[in-house]
């Protein structure tokens, strides 16, 4: 006990010092700053611990230099001590960094100044901070590395031009471009090299790499590659996969890259069972059928997503906007399989609250909330928000739409902001051009796709060709009266040569439609023609000189269409569906029927899609009147079979001369069928490749129906500011004699 009492006396003893040494810190009466230029006072002293008022603390002193020199603006900083009033002044002396009042760039070639001030965010007026500065001279190194040049180096230069101010200067050696040779998987055994790089956005370069840029290696774009092989292998059950860093050498030359690539695969694991939890609104059975992932099948990630895709629409199609789906996994090593199990947080039941437009300076609200498939008050609808969106993209009146829900949880609702941006409607073009049917061509056309803001269209159009002339005024409402109905007339006159005859015409159209649900459609319209056909070659057939002179027709066609289509110019999903009927005989001298059956679906193949498309046609004479030969089907060309040139797929007209060929008639049938497979060439411009095998023909004897030509090819389309173009190469399968072996074709207009 009594030492104790001694160790006690002695550590009181010892602490007596420390006390009486805390006491006599000096106060602090005033806190300045010292050598400040440009920088505010404020901003600094809002860094500072230290309080007038309370003792000096050199801990506190000692934080506080080190958070002025975090704010990245001195280049030093120190603390002094002056006596005042009693106590201290605390004196925070700095030195400002200089001010770069200048940059540029030496040494490149090839990129100009501004495209290498486009890539960073460093300008003339910022302060001199060394890993800023480091900081842009890496990013125009990455940009660089981005363009192919992998030898690149930059390297920053500082001329001090005063004590406060400094130029910067990147000093760039460029190189030689670095092309990848050769791209190499090392570890895979599952997978051939070949069927994993199909993955992989990074290709080694070949002759289009000039147009895809992906013969190049970019940091960012095999990041995201190595991502795509871990998913591929995800999505084939081997969840224990694991891909290392890319490897880079260069060639001897330091003209070519080679990459290898490390995986290790693991093994495949098979679900053994799904278990769902948290649904009381819908039952097991309702939401088991929206799975696609199987017993006893390979685990895929990607089905998983889109199963969780599919069970959150089944609830937010019925008004549970914030459902949430969590996976969970639980693999069994020893057996290689793994159960999973979907966990459900339904949420409440959502109606829709306020429906706001918002960037529409010309269009009026009306033309777009009359697309928009929900009112406010109604029960939230993921599908229809989706048309919705779709359905205002299809107007073609807005460069980007997006459809924004904003959930407020307390009542129950989600208000929906649709934001718009305005594109030029309106269109002036003169120009000219060579077509493949019609040789030359000019062209002159004055349209407004959004007159006044209404959603009406009006066109002026006149084309000269070397075989055709043609005059156009056109004129559509598709809101007649505010209905869902639609009314469109138009007035032309056109002159054609043909190979035996010329045609001159002109008419008028008057058409009326209506909207029967979402995707259907009908319509009539009355046509008025007035033709003449006149210079009948001497040694035409029989079926062209019965038909010279003058003659009217008076027609009237009803129509039907189903049109799903995700997007009228540029197509992926959906499929048009149409049937018309055209009747001529209310008056005129032409007496016949033609009609036609048109079906056109597009399916969704990852980034790529496939278009197959069917047509049928029919028509003939009535009353004992012959069929016009411009109203007859003439198939071959860009919009029907590619690789044959304008009504080649068809009858001809015989002549006395059989040793001449016969002149293109056209039939009274026709037959065609077009499959495409449509890839990306460059996402970022919307261009487009796409392979194509067309088969068809038109027949004036229905003994002969189902012969058919073929013929294959290839293309490119881009959804161009302009509009869409098309230029298409195809190839003649059953060539005949006269004709071409292949065809190159373009057009400007909406593709089929």
């Amino acid at each position: 006990m009594c030492y104790k009492k001694i160790l006690i006396i002695l550590i009181a003893i010892l602490a007596i010092p420390a006390l009486l040494f805390a006491e006599a810190q000096p106060l602090i009466n005033s806190i300045e700053i010292k050598g400040l230029k440009r920088i505010e006072e404020s901003s600094v002293k809002a860094k500072i611990s230290q309080k007038a008022g309370e003792p000096l603390s050199q801990d506190k002193t000692n934080d506080d230099i080190k958070a002025i020199f975090k704010m990245g603006y001195f280049d030093d900083v120190r603390a002094e001590i002056d006596s005042f009033e009693g106590g201290i002044k605390l004196i925070y002396v700095v030195r400002e960094k200089p001010t770069i009042i200048k940059i540029d760039f030496q040494g490149n070639k090839e990129f100009d100044d501004d495209k290498i001030k486009e890539k960073i965010n460093i300008t003339a007026g910022a302060i001199a901070d060394s890993v800023l500065i480091q900081d842009n001279a890496n990013k125009i190194r990455a940009f660089y590395e981005e363009e192919g040049y992998w030898l690149s180096q930059i390297v920053p230069v500082i001329r001090i031009i005063n004590q406060d101010e400094v130029s910067l200067t990147y000093q760039i050696t460029e190189g030689s471009k670095v092309r990848i040779k050769k791209i190499d998987i090392e570890g895979n055994k599952v997978f051939s090299d070949s069927k994993i790089k199909k993955q992989m956005d990074t290709k080694e370069w070949w002759l289009f790499s000039f147009i895809t840029s992906s013969g190049y290696f970019q940091k960012e774009r095999m990041d995201m590659d190595i991502e795509k092989i871990r998913d591929f292998y995800l999505n084939n059950g081997y969840i224990k996969i694991t891909i290392g860093e890319p490897k880079i050498s260069l060639t001897d030359d330091k003209k070519g890259m080679n990459i290898s690539i490390p995986v290790s695969e693991g093994e495949q694991y098979k679900v053994s069972s799904i278990s769902l939890s948290g649904n009381k609104v819908f039952n097991e059975d309702i939401l088991r059928k929206r799975l696609k992932m199987a017993i006893d099948k390979p685990f895929s990630k990607e089905m998983l997503r889109k199963d969780i895709i599919s069970i959150s629409e089944q609830y937010t199609e019925n008004g549970y906007a914030m459902v949430s789906v969590s996976p969970e996994l639980f693999p069994d090593d020893a057996t290689k399989t793994l159960k999973l199990g979907l966990k459900i947080d339904e949420g409440d039941k959502y109606k829709i609250g306020r429906i706001e437009i918002i960037g529409n300076t010309k269009t009026r609200d009306k033309v777009i909330r009359r697309e928009i498939r929900l009112d406010e008050g109604d029960t939230f609808n993921s599908a229809l928000i989706k048309r919705s969106y779709e359905r205002i993209n299809n107007l073609n009146y807005f460069e980007t739409v997006e459809l924004i829900p904003k959930p407020q949880p307390e009542e129950k609702i989600v208000d929906l902001d649709v934001k718009v941006k305005e594109r030029p409607t309106g269109f002036f073009s003169i120009g000219g051009g060579y077509s493949s049917v019609e040789k030359f061509i000019a062209m002159a056309e004055l349209s407004q796709g959004n007159l006044f803001g209404r959603g009406q269209y009006i066109k002026l159009r006149a084309e000269l060709g070397g075989r055709t002339n043609y005059y156009d005024i056109s004129f559509r409402d598709p809101w007649f009266l505010d209905k869902p109905l639609t009314f469109s007339t138009n007035i032309y006159k056109i002159s054609r040569n043909y190979i035996d005859y010329d045609k001159n015409a002109t008419g008028f159209g008057i058409s009326f439609g209506k909207r029967f649900s979402e995707y259907w459609a009908g319509d009539i319209s009355y046509n008025f023609e007035k033709a003449k056909i006149s210079n009948i070659s001497d040694d035409a057939s029989s079926i062209v000189k019965d038909q010279k002179g003058t003659r009217t027709t008076s027609s009237i066609t009803p129509s039907v269409t189903r049109d799903s289509r995700d997007n009228y110019l540029d197509p992926s999903r959906g499929s048009r569906n149409s049937l018309y009927v055209t009747y001529a005989g209310i008056g005129g001298t032409n007496n016949f029927v033609k009609s036609e059956i048109d079906s056109a679906w597009y399916f969704p193949i990852g980034s790529t899609s496939v278009m197959f498309r069917g047509r049928f046609g029919y028509a003939r004479g009535l009353g004992g009147k012959e069929l016009p030969l411009y109203e007859r089907f003439y198939v071959g060309g860009i919009y029907t079979i590619r690789g044959l040139g304008y009504g080649e797929a068809g009858p001809r007209g015989k002549v006395e001369d059989t040793s001449k060929e016969g002149d293109l008639i056209g039939g009274t049938e026709e037959l065609i069928f077009n499959i495409e497979y449509i890839f990306p060439l460059v996402s970022e411009i919307r261009l487009k490749g796409v392979t194509f095998f067309d088969a068809g023909n038109a027949y004036d004897k229905m003994h002969d129906f189902g012969k058919l030509r073929y013929t294959t090819g290839l293309g490119v389309r881009w959804i161009s500011p302009m509009g869409p173009i098309r230029l298409e190469w195809g190839y003649n399968i059953d060539k005949k004699p006269g004709e071409e072996s292949s065809r190159f074709e373009f057009a400007f207009g909406t593709f089929f």
